[in-house]
């Protein structure tokens, strides 16, 4: 235990009204006053035991960590998805494992897709494939890098040939994503094509027309833009998400 973890320790015993500890063996058995119940006289009072046996180990189980950041929190939430999880149907569709996100969990930047594809699938890991190396050609564009910004999907599972989400899956889904938002605190999202924007608006209105808007989104700044999967179809769409990422750079600045 390092000096900042040994002062939060003993910060925290503080508050429960721990006022010190003693290296000595004796510190650790004390007293127990004796009870009387409501019908004993006072020469037959039980004794309660002079010392409490020590919680072994295997009784204790394994120690409890105090979730203190945003990776410790993450992690705390990967671990509650589950490497294979069976909430929605879609573990029985062929996926082949979870994409949970990647990414500094300490980004002021945070992206939001749909769903993994067969790259993802395979990999583990949100936007590898074409798309995904459109998307960090795009982060570098604004002066960061991949490794700057938390990249994450509404859905964690592939879907069969790469179809839209369907109702229950994001229901099943995407209170994960709500937590690994509030866990990093992004000061601004963007929301990656039409599924995306939709699911976290709640709304039913075009790409077309929330890109180049910002919403108020769970304490953070929410920019639409087109997915990199539909600039790989057409090409001149890319000016358009240029000037959407010119907002981001701009809102990221103001937050600095």
């Amino acid at each position: 235990m390092d000096r900042d973890q040994l002062v939060e320790h003993l910060k925290f015993a503080g508050e429960l009204g721990i006022a010190g500890v003693s290296r000595d063996a004796t510190w650790r058995t004390r007293e127990i006053p004796t009870v009387r119940g409501a019908d004993q006289p006072e020469n037959e009072q039980t004794a309660l035991p002079a010392e409490i046996p020590p919680v072994t180990a295997s009784e204790a189980g394994e120690p409890v960590q105090l979730i203190r950041n945003a990776a410790d929190v993450l992690e705390s939430i990967r671990t509650d998805l589950g490497p294979s999880c069976t909430r929605c149907k879609l573990h029985t569709l062929g996926r082949t494992q979870v994409v949970f996100g990647a990414g500094n969990p300490d980004a002021r930047l945070m992206f939001v897709g749909e769903a993994p594809g067969a790259d993802e699938d395979e990999q583990g890991i949100p936007f590898v494939g074409r798309a995904g190396q459109l998307l960090t050609k795009i982060i570098e564009a604004i002066g960061l890098k991949r490794e700057d910004v938390y990249i994450a999907n509404v859905i964690k599972c592939r879907p069969p040939q790469n179809r839209n989400p369907e109702p229950d899956e994001v229901d099943s889904c995407e209170p994960f994503l709500f937590q690994q938002i509030d866990a990093i605190k992004p000061r601004v999202i963007v929301a990656l094509g039409k599924f995306g924007a939709q699911t976290l608006l709640r709304t039913q209105d075009p790409i077309s027309r929330l890109r180049g808007r910002v919403f108020e989104y769970r304490g953070a700044k929410l920019i639409p833009t087109f997915h990199p999967a539909y600039l790989l179809r057409n090409p001149p769409a890319k000016r358009e998400v240029w000037e959407d990422m010119k907002l981001v750079r701009q809102h990221l600045a103001e937050t600095t």
